[in-house]
Formats: C-alpha cells, sequence, structure tokens
C-alpha cells in the first residue's frame, strides 16, 4: 500500500512539473541542458535521509557506461543486450517500458572492460541521437522508437578502434549533429544534418577522444569546442572552418582524453591523466593564450569538473583500479591554478553542481552532498545507495538523480525527502 501511495505521489509530482513551460529541469544530454554539469532546478531537498535519498524505482540493466537522459517524462537509456545495442524509452516517473529499438553489434572490448555502448544519447526535438560502442550512429523519432537514420561512421570514415572503442557523445548544434568521428581523410570532426544523417562538413585528420564537445559563446561568436586525442579545436558549427587551435596531449601512447571542455566566459579549461594535466586558456582574438598549466592541480581521468563561483571542483587522479594514489576531489582557484583543498576520502567518480551543492557519485556507490566553497569539504550527507562499478554519467531531471551501476538502474528522489 505504502509503495502504491509512494508511486501516485511520485506521478502527481511529474505531472505538474510536466505542466512547466520547457521542463526547465531536463537533462537531455551529456552533463545535462548546459553541457556542464550543472542542475539548474530549486528543488532538492535541504535535508535528506541519514541512509541517503529514498529509491523511487530500479531495474535490471545491460552493459555500457553511456548516461541516461531525461525530457518531457521520457527517460532514455542506451545499453547492450547480448548481440545488441538497445535504445530503450521508459517512463521517467515509474520506470514502466514505452518502446525500444535494437540493431545487432559485434564490439569487443580489447581489455575485457565492458563491451556496450560508451556514449550518452541526445534527446532534442522530437528526435533521440546515439552513437554505439563501433561508430553506428541512429536518430529516432522519440514519440514511437522508430527509426529516422543511420549511418555506419566505421564502414564510410574508417576511424581507428581506439583503446575502448567509440566514446564521444552527440553535439546537435544549428540541426546538425557534431561529432569527434576520428575518420580518414579529413573525417577526424563531422557533422551531419540532424534531419536526414547526410554529411554537412568534415575537417581534420585528429584520432578521436572519449571527450565530448561543448558549444558557448564567446567574443560574441558561437564557437563549438572539440578535445580530441591531438588537443583543442575550436570550430565554426555552421561550415566546420577551424577557429583555433592548441596542441595539447600526453607523450604516453597509451592514453585517453576524456573530460570534456569547460567554456567560463572567454576562458576554457582542459583536464587530462596520463602526465598531461590541467592547462586554462583564455581565447582572444589574435588566437589562444595560456593563463596557467601544471600535472599537479586538477587531472580529471574521465569525470569533467564543474565551476562555481570562481572555483573549480572535481576529481583528480587516475580511476584505474589498484592505480596509485588514489583520486581525490579537488577545489581549485580558477584565476591562478591554486589548489584550495583536498579530500582524499571520495574516491573515484562523477561530479555535478546543484543549488551551490556538488552531487558526487562515487564509483563505489556512494552519494555524496557538499557545499561548493573554497573553505574546505563539508558534507552534509554520505550514503551507500547503490552497488559498487558506477562509472556512468547520472541524469539529475525534477530533482530525480538516474544513475546505473554494472546492472542496475536506480531512479532517486533528492528532492521532497523526508
Amino acid at each position: 500500500m505504502a509503495a502504491k501511495m509512494l508511486a501516485k505521489s511520485v506521478w502527481c509530482l511529474f505531472l505538474c512539473l510536466a505542466a512547466l513551460p520547457g521542463w526547465a529541469a531536463d537533462w537531455p544530454q551529456f552533463l545535462g541542458p548546459t553541457r556542464n554539469g550543472v542542475y539548474a532546478g530549486s528543488d532538492i531537498a535541504a535535508v535528506w535521509p541519514k541512509d541517503g535519498p529514498p529509491v523511487v524505482w530500479q531495474k535490471n540493466v545491460g552493459q555500457g557506461f553511456s548516461g541516461p537522459v531525461v525530457a518531457e517524462g521520457r527517460f532514455l537509456l542506451f545499453q547492450r543486450l547480448e548481440n545488441e545495442e538497445v535504445i530503450a524509452c521508459l517512463d521517467a516517473a515509474t520506470g514502466q517500458p514505452k518502446w525500444k529499438y535494437s540493431y545487432p553489434t559485434s564490439y569487443r572490448d580489447d581489455f575485457g572492460f565492458d563491451e556496450g555502448p560508451r556514449a550518452t544519447p541526445c534527446l532534442t526535438n522530437g528526435r533521440v541521437y546515439t552513437f554505439g560502442a563501433e561508430g553506428m550512429l541512429t536518430c529516432l523519432n522519440t514519440a514511437d522508437g522508430s527509426l529516422l537514420w543511420q549511418v555506419n561512421t566505421k564502414k564510410d570514415f574508417h576511424p581507428r578502434k581506439g583503446f575502448f572503442g567509440v566514446g564521444c557523445s552527440p553535439l546537435v548544434e544549428n540541426n546538425a549533429v557534431l561529432l569527434n568521428v576520428g575518420g580518414a581523410g579529413g573525417a577526424g570532426l563531422a557533422a551531419f544534418d540532424a534531419a536526414t544523417g547526410q554529411v554537412r562538413w568534415k575537417t581534420t585528420d585528429d584520432e578521436a577522444s572519449y571527450s565530448s564537445p561543448v558549444a558557448a559563446v564567446v567574443r560574441q561568436r558561437r564557437h563549438v569546442f572539440f578535445f580530441t586525442r591531438t588537443g583543442l579545436q575550436v570550430v565554426d558549427p555552421l561550415n566546420g572552418t577551424i577557429q583555433n587551435h592548441f596542441t595539447w596531449r600526453s607523450t604516453m601512447n597509451a592514453s585517453v582524453n576524456a573530460a570534456t571542455p569547460l567554456v567560463i566566459d572567454d576562458t576554457v579549461f582542459l583536464s587530462a591523466c596520463y602526465g598531461t594535466g590541467a592547462i586554462l586558456l583564455r581565447l582572444q582574438d589574435k588566437g589562444l593564450e595560456t593563463v596557467w598549466s601544471g600535472d599537479d592541480i586538477l587531472s580529471n581521468h574521465y569525470a569533467t569538473s564543474v565551476y562555481n563561483r570562481g572555483f573549480l571542483y572535481g576529481i583528480d587522479g587516475r580511476a584505474d583500479p589498484g592505480f596509485s594514489p588514489t583520486p581525490s576531489l579537488r577545489c581549485v582557484e580558477l584565476k591562478t591554478g591554486k589548489i584550495r583543498w583536498r579530500e582524499n576520502s571520495v574516491g573515484a567518480g562523477t561530479v555535478l553542481l546543484a543549488g551551490g551543492q556538488l552531487i558526487i557519485l562515487t564509483e563505489g556507490g556512494e552519494i555524496i552532498r557538499t557545499p561548493a566553497t573554497p573553505e574546505g569539504f563539508q558534507p552534509t550527507s554520505r550514503a551507500q545507495v547503490m552497488p559498487e562499478g558506477v562509472r556512468a554519467y547520472p541524469a539529475l531531471a525534477n530533482a530525480f538523480l538516474y544513475a546505473r551501476s554494472k546492472d542496475k538502474l536506480f531512479c532517486l528522489n533528492l528532492g521532497n525527502a523526508h
């Protein structure tokens, strides 16, 4: 009876939220609506129960590190089940299935790690775009899951497999899908028509990274920022013209770039492990200039840092099992690169920002809430809410956190928790 009452209350809450213009608190793409890990809603509860935010629903899921996305009451999950990559649409409030679409895959991970998709879908304008582990770019109708178009980038552009397959999450900009394809013959970066899948432009010979592009207006001009395996490419989204380039990568061949660029005013923050480190660049009319850099400041392995009121917050250090030292949570002053504090008890995980609070989900399945302040690590809540093996980015929509572990999917209520 209690479960039915809870489900009814959650459903009523979602109906009320759905009536709001534009569902401002949706999470329709990787790192959220503004692609910087920031949740704009003001509905996170002031206090959570001692044992953590309550679980609204949970389900078994397949393989993959693809993060979930949520928009207009629809929840989209990209996963691998047996020998298929599957895009599943669920009711965001209840977890009940709406539709699914699948296609065959033969992807094999060279390290025996995980053989599911890595890239997070993008849900916009009634369509969902996914990019599979072997490079299958798919566009579906979100209403019923019908296929609108598909592009096999592995077949068409012949990119290298990379260490872990394809990991770039699609960005939709100016009715085009932008990707770091890493293809041969000048198809390092590419834009596909969002309605048809036709190639609009392609440029560079840069190999693909595991970082995803982000768009921003700097100095009254719209740019797209790609952190490829080679370095930063600043691109005109309309025609693919390279506006600026900054070569920046590890000297190690066995290395990856995975964190997404953070664009803050006229600066760009890049971060990577493998002896690369962190760098803050300023985009000027004459090009890119280095503000500060260093390998002992805030080296993000795969999780992108967040920014709040002059400070960066993120995970420093490699998240590989058994690697030493253990990753730490850090606060860094943006202007100077000075470390204000570090906390070693957190370990690897993802970091989101909501209402001036850091919402951290660790690989071990612990959720941590702490104010985003340079005064120190001051957690107000720490609780084990999921099993170990949490690597995918969660989605935070309408005060509900959607997160997946190796084989479980959870919906947690971060609002109205008493």
